[in-house]
């Protein structure tokens, strides 16, 4: 095995775990919210606010162990723009619905943006990256949805959400699982 695999096989075999807790967690946020749709507003940004930065936080640690490869700086940005918006949501949770709607567009648009690029750039590297690049669309998707629609109820909007939520993490836990088996395809093939 050269380098290069070895280096794809490790990074794939102990990276699948993040990509997998982040699929987990969006498809426990969608549930929570299809349970509960009379979520109080103030719930609602806390939980958005906690999930943007966390999983913002987990992309820039992520990209940071990738520094040599070619599309760490846009895992670097797309864990920033997740920390800034959900510091702003946590910071501001007496903000309007219509704000929080385009809050949640805008990440929503702008992260599908990057795990385009960044599905697009690993192509060659990772067979499946259809998923990533599903999930990308499916961000874009949901963003130009809330922005044509803000003033649809709240209750459509947190179904819109939870939706949106459920589908985002199967996305990632298919793309996990296909990750997991990748990086011990290629520790095989010593």
């Amino acid at each position: 095995m050269d380098g290069i695999q070895a280096r794809l096989s490790d990074s794939l075999q102990h990276r699948w775990t993040a990509l997998l807790w982040r699929g987990i967690i969006a498809i426990a946020i969608g549930l929570l919210v299809w349970s509960r749709p009379g979520i109080s507003l103030k719930l609602l940004i806390l939980a958005f606010g906690l999930w943007a930065l966390v999983d913002g936080l987990v992309n820039c640690w992520l990209a940071f162990e990738d520094r040599p490869e070619k599309s760490w700086g846009w895992m670097l940005l797309d864990g920033i723009i997740g920390i800034v918006i959900g510091l702003i949501a946590l910071a501001r949770p007496g903000a309007t619905a219509l704000g929080l709607l385009f809050l949640i567009a805008t990440w929503a648009v702008l992260r599908g943006i990057l795990e385009i690029v960044v599905a697009i750039s690993l192509r060659k590297e990772l067979a499946g990256e259809w998923r990533l690049l599903l999930a990308g669309a499916l961000s874009i998707v949901f963003g130009a949805i809330v922005f044509a629609r803000p003033g649809a109820g709240l209750l459509a909007v947190i179904w819109i959400i939870g939706f949106y939520a459920v589908l985002y993490g199967i996305m990632l836990v298919m793309l996990a699982f296909k990750a997991k088996n990748l990086g011990k395809g290629l520790a095989a093939g010593v």
